[in-house]
């Protein structure tokens, strides 16, 4: 799956998820993903309980839906919720229905849902910003908390979400020197993913991994983004972390 030089933005999540899957040491943070179908949605939803709907091609969570199945509720058992509107059904083929009518046009995916950790009751994710140095060496130069509105179901901040230092998000989980070397972990992991990634696409300079962390601290790869907002990052106190990001963004030529 050989791609050229250029390919230093890749805006198929299916591809990404595609490539990902061919690593047997990436494959187990990959949360089960299908095409959008209703045979798919409906297994989906025995399966995992809760899903999200996605574009393939989408970006800054637009068009992002959460599928649940709650057998046990008296009113409608299937639910969905885009932005702030939370729908129920009473069977598979209404919501379906629903989701399609909603939907954006073009191919969408259905991802197994992970229950993300929650900070002053609302979920987080984490942005992992991964470059490459002018000595050809992926490192990770950012990790930032990304805080979902209270009402909604996606953690962009371009959708209302807050970015908060990831380290303050995971010390109500982690203390001291076990927080320290879980920050090291994703670091790593990180870095793995770009390692990973650059063999189908040599043209990639950066990447902003999305990752979720499940109950247990287990990391999932939610997203791999191939232009992803060094801007962000100026939001943390240490500002050193966002000169660093634009050090290496202008060594390969994304900002003059």
């Amino acid at each position: 799956m050989k791609s050229s030089r250029h390919s230093r933005h890749v805006t198929s999540k299916w591809k990404k998820n595609a490539v990902l899957m061919q690593s047997s040491k990436l494959r187990a943070y990959l949360p089960e993903t299908r095409r959008f179908s209703k045979e798919h949605l409906s297994n989906m939803l025995m399966k995992h309980k809760m899903v999200y709907v996605k574009p393939v091609n989408g970006t800054w969570g637009n068009g992002v839906m959460r599928a649940e199945y709650r057998p046990h509720q008296r009113q409608g058992s299937y639910q969905f919720q885009l932005e702030k509107i939370v729908r129920s059904y009473g069977s598979i083929d209404e919501l379906y229905a629903s989701i399609k009518k909603h939907k954006f046009r073009g191919s969408y995916l259905i991802q197994q849902g992970i229950d993300l950790l929650k900070y002053d009751q609302r979920r987080f994710d984490l942005r992992v910003m991964v470059q490459r140095t002018p000595q050809k060496v992926w490192t990770t130069t950012g990790i930032i908390g990304r805080l979902a509105h209270p009402k909604k179901i996606v953690t962009n901040y371009h959708s209302d979400g807050k970015l908060v230092a990831a380290e303050k998000l995971l010390t109500p989980y982690l203390k001291g020197p076990r927080l320290k070397s879980y920050m090291s972990t994703l670091q790593d992991f990180g870095e793995d993913i770009a390692d990973h990634l650059k063999i189908t696409f040599p043209g990639l300079r950066e990447i902003g991994v999305d990752v979720a962390i499940d109950q247990k601290l287990r990391p999932w790869i939610l997203e791999v983004n191939t232009s992803p907002d060094p801007f962000i990052f100026r939001k943390l106190k240490d500002k050193s972390i966002f000169r660093t990001i634009m050090k290496y963004a202008r060594a390969y030529g994304k900002y003059k």
